[in-house]
């Protein structure tokens, strides 16, 4: 018997990338090497200004010879019209599958329930789509990418904001809503740590500012969870250490966030014991077990 939860991630969905210069199309333009995308592999990865900033963050899987990118439903067309400026005669079709469904499952016995082993990105054919272990880290669960039409296995039925509350447990970011567009790096959004960033597979667009960014230890701030009492300040909220501004709050549930923080002044603040506050209130950064920094 499996006790996890399955919701439809109705702020998601499917854009399909085809024709004969899809892979080489994408290689060059996305963060992750795409060469690792295939039928039973999902990977993570962004699209970047050539100044390596954050502009579409996706789940990338190979699917009837096509590469499915999940991402953002209300920013999905704005992702298709970038694509489709680095087109120019490659043999490439971009398209949204408007009948198909993006949902997550999680909790124990998720991948079992799915004939999944518990590693990020595996990935089986499901009731004429996809089943996947999320690729940014095992212990999200499940993603599917289905047909409307695609029966359910029998699990416990649940809400995307049941799931955004296990999502922001986890410390993970969710695309625009915590990622500042045209202004965040991939490093500083904790991108190699949630594998959606490989440093040997070459140029892309914003490669070498996000290289640079790496190997000059340059990153300042980080994205992590922060704890608090109560619902959550509005997103954008300052947080301070006395008179001085450490960071900003960014989505939200009751008693925890996301938020983007300094790494020197949170550190200054254990050191201190002295507290960090949002809108009049205590917070308390978590550093998820999974991160490196």
């Amino acid at each position: 018997m499996h006790s996890c939860r399955i919701a439809t991630l109705a702020d998601r969905m499917i854009l399909a990338v085809g024709g004969a210069d899809a892979r080489s199309f994408l290689q060059a333009l996305v963060s992750n090497d795409v060469a690792k995308a295939t039928a039973g592999q999902a990977i993570y990865a962004a699209l970047l200004t050539p100044q390596g900033k954050f502009l579409f963050d996706f789940i990338l899987i190979e699917h009837d010879g096509r590469l499915l990118l999940d991402c953002e439903a209300a920013r999905a067309p704005a992702l298709a019209k970038r694509l489709g400026l680095y087109r120019l005669r490659a043999e490439v079709a971009i398209e949204p599958l408007a009948d198909w469904r993006v949902l997550a499952a999680w909790g124990d016995g998720a991948a079992a329930a799915f004939e999944l082993t518990e590693r990020a990105g595996c990935a089986t054919a499901w009731q004429g789509g996809t089943a996947l272990v999320d690729p940014r880290l095992a212990m999200l669960g499940i993603r599917l990418l289905l047909p409307a039409r695609a029966s359910l296995p029998a699990l416990a039925a649940a809400t995307a904001d049941d799931y955004d509350r296990h999502r922001l447990a986890l410390g993970v970011p969710d695309g625009s809503r915590d990622i500042e567009v045209e202004k965040a790096t991939l490093l500083e959004s904790n991108f190699e740590d949630l594998n959606g960033v490989d440093f040997t597979k070459g140029c892309y667009v914003g490669q070498e500012v996000t290289a640079r960014t790496k190997y000059r230890g340059l990153v300042r701030k980080r994205l992590m969870r922060v704890d608090f009492e109560g619902p959550p300040p509005m997103p954008g909220t300052p947080i301070t250490l006395g008179d001085s501004e450490v960071g900003t709050l960014l989505s939200g549930h009751q008693g925890m966030a996301l938020a983007l923080l300094r790494l020197e002044q949170v550190d200054e603040a254990v050191r201190s014991g002295s507290p960090l506050t949002a809108a009049g209130r205590v917070v308390r950064p978590v550093k998820p077990a999974w991160a490196s920094f």
